[in-house]
């Protein structure tokens, strides 16, 4: 997709230090971290959301998640880490490109997500 960042960080017309890539997915250092660590792992095929999965991306996302725990040393995950994949306006998905947030580095509550309503 011409004007996606995470396609155009992918291809090159954006720099980016890429942490991991392999054929299906990269790993990239999150520019507005919220924990010490804290990373995007993105496929390389372009989809927005889980509804619009082909089985070639679900494969490719699948991939992705079981290529993690190699990635442990590299990454710092041996402490614990958290996955987030928020979906649409409403989860804060500001990117529509499907991406992973791994976070780790430090202990991570979990937040209230009844307060302020």
């Amino acid at each position: 997709m011409s004007d996606c960042i995470f396609c155009k960080i992918r291809d090159g017309a954006i720099p980016s230090e890429k942490v991991y890539e392999d054929d299906k997915m990269f790993i990239i250092k999150d520019i507005d971290p919220k924990a010490k660590r804290h990373y995007l792992m993105i496929p390389k095929r372009h989809f927005k959301l889980l509804s619009e999965m082909t089985p070639a991306d679900a494969e490719d996302l699948s991939y992705s998640l079981k290529k993690l725990p190699e990635l442990s040393s590299l990454l710092g995950l041996e402490g614990g880490y958290r996955l987030v994949i928020n979906q649409g306006d409403d989860a804060g998905q500001t990117v529509f490109h499907l991406h992973v947030h791994v976070m780790c580095g430090q202990p991570l509550d979990f937040p209230d997500l009844r307060k302020g309503k």
